[in-house]
């Protein structure tokens, strides 16, 4: 058995390719790699760029309709908060009126009452006069009969 030929013949092929030998396995090699790479792309790649574009596209169009769904509560707020303060602009005045109607009632209805009482004074002290003047009529008339029959007494007995 005699190696020393194939010992010869492999140091004989390692010493003519060195570390960078040109020949035809780099384009074949070249070849495989754009082959790989043209089968990836048309088979993962573009799926998955298609995917993420249609998920981009989605999330934009999520993000443009809620940018607008913002500006529209937004104003919504803002007319909500002009008409509020209308509303109490006109509940403010709406109080202010009914309060100064409310004044005015309670004045006339003081006023009315006034009066009122001034009249029943003075329909009372009339009704106080006449009695007094019926009172002293009266009066009169017993003191005139009990000053005749003093004076009767005293007369007659003298």
């Amino acid at each position: 058995m005699s190696f020393q030929p194939i010992l010869l013949a492999v140091e004989v092929t390692e010493k003519s390719g060195g570390l960078f030998d040109f020949d035809a396995t780099l384009p074949i090699m070249a070849i495989q790699f754009l082959l790989l790479v043209a089968i990836l792309n048309s088979t993962f790649f573009q799926p998955l760029l298609q995917t993420i574009d249609s998920r981009n596209d989605y999330i934009r169009d999520t993000n443009n309709d809620a940018k607008a769904r913002l500006a529209q509560a937004e104003q919504l707020a803002l007319d909500y908060e002009r008409e509020t303060a209308e509303t109490r602009k006109t509940a403010q005045i709406m109080i202010e009126t009914a309060q100064a109607e409310a004044n005015r009632i309670k004045a006339e209805a003081i006023a009315q009452a006034n009066l009122e009482a001034q009249a029943q004074i003075a329909a009372a002290k009339a009704t106080i006069e006449e009695q007094k003047a019926i009172a002293f009529a009266q009066l009169e008339g017993e003191v005139s009969g009990l000053s005749r029959q003093i004076l009767e007494r005293l007369v007659g007995t003298v």
